[in-house]
């Protein structure tokens, strides 16, 4: 009995390290957005005009996903702790000999739904990231036949 508690433990096991690989991601983004973002502070105090409107703007925009990235990192420590309960609820159950199904079955959605909640915010972040990131046309030069 105690290696089938094993072998279900596993795949929650899986999702940890998918969870982690995710967070690296962030955390990868978020310094360089911070790397960023110390440069545009260091340039706010150097611009007026139209340049330092751009430069606030940016700024704004930075803020906005440094937030997202640090709600989605928070969400997946979440979720990572939910896994670990779901692992650590099946040996209690096993041990124990109780039923304990549906809440191990709960905390397990629980953890599934932070992630995809996680998601969603890094999906967000991404498509900020690229909406800033967007080429001028005069750039591109789309009158020219190449």
């Amino acid at each position: 009995m105690i290696a089938q508690t094993i072998q279900l433990a596993l795949a929650p096991v899986f999702m940890l390290v998918a969870i982690g690989n995710i967070m690296n991601i962030l955390s990868t983004r978020l310094g360089r957005i911070v790397d960023r973002s110390r440069v545009l502070q260091g340039r706010h105090v150097e611009t007026e005009g139209m340049e330092h409107d751009e430069v606030v703007r940016e700024i704004r925009l930075i803020d906005r996903r440094i937030s997202l990235i640090g709600k989605a990192i928070r969400l997946l420590v979440g979720a990572g702790l939910c896994v670990g309960l779901v692992v650590t609820l099946l040996f209690v159950e096993e041990f124990a000999t109780l039923n304990m199904q549906f809440v191990v079955g709960g905390v397990f959605l629980l953890a599934i739904g932070l992630i995809m909640w996680a998601l969603m915010l890094f999906l967000r972040e991404t498509r900020e990231a690229t909406e800033a990131l967007r080429i001028p046309e005069t750039y591109l030069e789309l009158e020219r036949k190449l």
